[in-house]
């Protein structure tokens, strides 16, 4: 529960249980390299290649988890979860592709659009 993990953030995370990305995502590095830099240890309950099962076991309270800032909003209204703070300089990529030179599917209109926006205001 939250309230275990009272204090400062970043400070906070240092002996909680974290519910890790798998081995092969490509935010497992930098979120390691800032949690090292940070100086935090916290203990690792679980390591997931599947992000859904992860945040299941968050729910049940099983530990914190790292999300993206862009569904974060989200998972705490849905899944009453507490946002702890932000790992600054942990970024991860994302790609749309399409073949449509044109994009015509709405919700592929609002990934780019809200992409577009997120990154002229970053």
């Amino acid at each position: 529960p939250p309230a275990r993990l009272a204090g400062d953030f970043p400070a906070r995370l240092d002996g909680a249980p974290l519910l890790l990305p798998g081995v092969e995502a490509s935010v497992r590095g930098p979120l390691l390299r800032w949690i090292e830099a940070a100086g935090l240890r916290p203990r690792i309950v679980g390591e997931f290649d599947d992000s859904a099962l992860m945040r299941a076991f968050a729910e049940a309270g099983a530990g914190i988890f790292p999300s993206a800032s862009l569904v974060g909003e989200q998972l705490c209204r849905q899944g009453g979860l507490v946002h702890l703070g932000d790992a600054k300089g942990v970024t991860e990529t994302y790609y749309a592709i399409s073949v449509e030179r044109r994009l015509t599917h709405p919700a592929v209109r609002a990934i780019s659009e809200g992409a577009h926006a997120k990154q002229n205001f970053a």
